[in-house]
């Protein structure tokens, strides 16, 4: 019943986000580009490090963006904030767009990231302002990968330990950093059984809960092979719909080394009523 009572909470997070939103708006294959970058020659092994050279940077800021279509209409939900990639936590400010006549402003969501949990501030749907909403995320059918509107950016580089496939596209640039482009597809199975222990059982309750445990990305790794942009195409299934919605994540990673400091809320700060439907 308690697993059950997580996953209820959490396909109620991720309708609410997106009804908000609505009414708001094994192989390796190198290639021949591999010769201009000796260190591009095994795209593969490449990605499945790029989790921990994260970890060796420590700390950096971090932009999201979340496409999703749902009854008809493609909406975006964006976030901007910091993580450490050390901790594993991270402050997110998510906000949904305005309505389609732009007269309806939203507060934007505070969301504290955290092994195992995901907080939420301003989460409406009968909350209080003051208190928070805490969701296990290893309880939602998709780890959490999506429900929050944003990627945990730790998560989204977890995902890499699955790559199966990969292929080095070449040399470009991202906000005005040098960096090398993959491109490939990531087993969430895979990526499960090698991940971090804090991120383990997330990524399991996602290979499940997915419409397909395959996830295919775009990767842009700078000089120090740290991940400065990553965009994953989700096929996740809304728990009050049959069909599969297709959503587009992209963690964009800057200015490492910035000072991140995250402090999760007290007991009696977190929200223990019902969440209402939006």
């Amino acid at each position: 019943m308690a697993e059950r009572r997580r996953g209820l909470m959490g396909a109620m997070v991720l309708s609410g986000l997106v009804a908000g939103a609505c009414a708001g708006a094994a192989g390796c294959s190198a290639g021949g580009a591999a010769a201009e970058d000796g260190r591009a020659a095994d795209p593969v092994e490449t990605l499945h490090r790029a989790a921990d050279t994260l970890v060796e940077a420590g700390t950096s800021r971090a932009r999201t963006s979340m496409e999703m279509a749902t009854g008809g209409t493609r909406v975006t939900i964006r976030g901007q904030g910091v993580y450490d990639y050390r901790t594993q936590r991270g402050e997110l400010k998510v906000l949904l767009p305005q309505d389609p006549a732009g007269t309806i402003e939203h507060r934007p969501i505070t969301e504290l990231l955290a092994p195992g949990a995901l907080f939420m501030k301003n989460r409406g749907a009968g909350v209080p302002d003051d208190k928070w909403v805490r969701v296990e995320t290893a309880g939602l059918s998709d780890g959490n990968l999506v429900t929050g509107g944003a990627t945990d950016p730790f998560a989204a580089a977890e995902v890499l330990r699955g790559t199966r496939t990969a292929t080095y596209v070449g040399r470009t640039e991202v906000a005005g950093t040098a960096v090398r482009h993959y491109r490939g597809t990531a087993d969430l199975t895979v990526a499960a059984d090698h991940a971090s222990a804090g991120g383990r059982d997330a990524l399991r309750a996602a290979a499940k809960g997915f419409a397909t445990a395959r996830v295919p990305f775009d990767v842009y790794l700078d000089d120090d092979g740290r991940i400065r942009k990553v965009r994953h195409r989700f096929s996740f299934v809304n728990g009050q719909r049959k069909e599969a919605v297709a959503v587009a994540s992209t963690t964009l990673l800057y200015d490492f080394g910035a000072p991140v400091e995250v402090r999760l809320p007290a007991a009696g700060d977190i929200y223990a009523g019902r969440i209402a439907e939006d």
